[in-house]
């Protein structure tokens, strides 16, 4: 098993099979519209846009579960990360990361590295195989994952 074998729902509430990404790099994050991480969607973009040629994806998990951060509604949440920091990477519905209820896919990613999410801008990193290779937390800034990615890519 890997994180190609996940289904998740896109923005408007459609099946996504994370299949469609196999053979791509994957930084996989929570993230919310209201959080002190917030302005990290700067240095993801800029991340994404220096890395999405050589087969690097951002896929973005909005989360509600932390001092709900991620208060409005999927349109919402894409509206001001559209407009307010330019993101162009792809954005799932919202999700929860932690509890019973929790998306697959992330219960699967705590599984291989770290246990419980603490806060919303926690990243996970996956190879083109799909094996989740690292986690960050939410302190690291995207740059700071950097060489981690471009180790990945060559």
């Amino acid at each position: 098993m890997n994180v190609f074998d996940f289904n998740v729902l896109s923005q408007k509430g459609e099946e996504v099979s994370l299949s469609q990404y196999r053979g791509k790099v994957l930084l996989i994050v929570n993230t919310a519209t209201h959080c002190g991480f917030t302005p990290q969607y700067d240095g993801l973009e800029a991340m994404y846009k220096k890395f999405k040629d050589r087969g690097f994806e951002i896929l973005d998990f909005p989360c509600n579960q932390f001092a709900f951060q991620a208060r409005e509604d999927d349109d919402g949440i894409n509206k001001i990360c559209s407009l307010k920091f330019g993101t162009t990477f792809p954005r799932f519905k919202k999700i929860k990361v932690n509890g019973s209820d929790a998306s697959e896919l992330f219960k699967y990613l705590k599984e291989q590295k770290g246990g419980r999410i603490k806060w919303n801008f926690t990243k996970f990193l996956v190879d083109a195989e799909g094996n989740v290779v690292e986690r960050f937390e939410p302190t690291t800034k995207p740059e700071d994952i950097e060489a981690s990615v471009e180790k990945l890519l060559k």
